[in-house]
């Protein structure tokens, strides 16, 4: 089997890429192990929002006197059917994928598959037999997998990864969530809202340490409001697995405290599936446990490339296809612009939700700019009253020099919808002025935006 390009792994990055290379009128196969889709489809991305939508129905049904609803009888979470629900819409979601790889003429081959040489790709089945398939390019798209720690190793029944936490025969009564990020923030959040009674452990100052210090304050008084346990600045030193629950021991700013619950939840980040895939025997080289790559995603062998989760930058979805769609034009002839990591959203989908793309507050002073920030809470807004959602706000950095926006921080119900406008304005490098004069629609809660950028020049009306 001879073709133009050959992707290992069918995640965001490896069918994005399939794709593009296929309409660009290359001939192309796609290796996968698992389901197609990959991990953020099967065991990430999609499910997880399932179940927060599930526990998003759940506690409106809880508050229905809030907006003039009374329902007779008690309302229950049912685990085990919002676990089905989300086990099906990911069923549904890895099918659309196989649709579109068959639309689009990309061969499917079943499968482990690694590096021979840099012309081609071993693929070991399911049986154990073994092919070869031959390519003028291989583009490495092989995502990234739970991180253990060696203070919390993983025993899939006390001690658990994401994978587990979608998949769990029935709730907890009681959880520890070890790490803040994304992934665990999203948990907390979900299992708490279905009544199990949630500890968050963060290693560092703030929850979501990646986000601007504001947004991470507000986050954690909604968690404490919603009865969630916050410590920060805390440390998991080691857990004891050997009773009916887990017991943890963890280290605070006040000392050492022991914590029990049915399950831990290990979510301190991710590690990159490079192991075994034939980097070392190609001599493709890894710096810092990612594989290094130019602008273009070309590793230090010719032909071959990798995206996503195993190369530097940002492990999302969406930057693992903008890489793939940028990798896959290079090599088809065109001249793609390179992606600009600084212009990158990032999204938690909490409630309330986390939405952020430029430099925090603190960042952007560390690099030297005079600043002009505005901030307009949504207690403020017409629309989040109306919805019931009040807390949060919209937060907005411009440098004061030329009024160009640096980032924008924004914390509440639907921020993660609204966040877009903000990465066209920046990549456009609209000034705080046009966004002020650019006319929002009333009732809305993107009408933050404009009120937070008037905010920020002493023009705004509604606080």
């Amino acid at each position: 089997m001879q073709y133009d390009l050959v992707v290992i792994g069918s995640g965001p990055g490896g069918y994005v890429g399939a794709i593009r290379a296929s309409q660009l009128g290359l001939k192309v196969a796609i290796v996968e192990r698992a389901e197609l889709g990959g991990i953020c489809l099967n065991w990430g991305c999609i499910p997880t929002k399932s179940l927060l939508k599930s526990a998003s129905v759940f506690e409106y049904i809880q508050h229905a006197e809030d907006y003039g609803i009374k329902i007779e009888g008690e309302s229950k979470a049912d685990f085990e059917a919002m676990v089905a629900r989300s086990r099906g819409v990911a069923d549904g979601m890895s099918k659309g994928v196989q649709f579109l790889l068959k639309k689009n003429k990309v061969d499917v081959i079943n499968g482990f598959g690694k590096l021979k040489d840099n012309k081609t790709v071993e693929v070991k089945k399911e049986d154990g037999s073994v092919i070869e398939v031959a390519a003028k390019h291989i583009l490495l798209a092989t995502g990234a997998r739970s991180r253990e720690l060696p203070n919390l190793p993983q025993d899939g029944v006390k001690v658990i990864g994401y994978r587990k936490a979608l998949t769990l025969e029935k709730k907890p009564e009681s959880m520890i969530v070890v790490g803040s990020g994304a992934i665990g923030s999203e948990f907390a959040y979900f299992y708490n809202s279905i009544g199990t009674k949630v500890t968050l452990v963060e290693y560092l100052p703030n929850i979501v340490p990646l986000e601007d210090e504001e947004v991470s304050k507000q986050l954690a008084r909604s968690f404490k409001k919603a009865k969630i346990n916050v410590m920060v600045s805390s440390e998991v030193l080691s857990v004891d697995t050997s009773g009916d629950k887990v017991k943890a021991l963890i280290k605070t700013k006040k000392g050492e405290e022991t914590h029990e619950a049915d399950v831990i939840l290990s979510a301190v980040g991710i590690a990159p599936n490079i192991e075994g895939i034939g980097l070392e025997e190609v001599g493709v080289v890894v710096e810092n446990g990612k594989i290094k790559v130019d602008a273009y995603y070309k590793t230090s062998v010719d032909g071959v490339y990798a995206i996503g989760d195993i190369v530097p930058g940002q492990a999302l979805a969406h930057v693992a296809s903008a890489e793939a769609i940028t990798c896959v034009e290079k090599i088809a002839g065109h001249t793609p612009e390179p992606i600009n990591y600084s212009n990158i959203p990032g999204c938690t989908y909490t409630s309330p939700e986390v939405a952020s793309v430029g430099l925090s507050e603190k960042a952007a002073k560390e690099a030297g700019y005079e600043l002009k920030v505005g901030k307009f809470p949504f207690s403020a807004s017409g629309k989040a009253s109306a919805a019931g959602h009040k807390d949060g706000f919209v937060k907005l950095i411009f440098d004061a020099k030329y009024g160009e926006l640096l980032g924008a921080h924004l914390v509440g119900a639907n921020v993660t919808e609204m966040i877009a406008e903000l990465v066209v304005a920046k990549r456009l490098e609209t000034t705080g002025p046009e966004l002020i004069k650019s006319v929002h629609p009333h009732p809305t809660m993107s009408e933050a935006i404009m009120e937070a950028a008037a905010a920020a020049y002493d023009e705004v009306i509604h606080i």
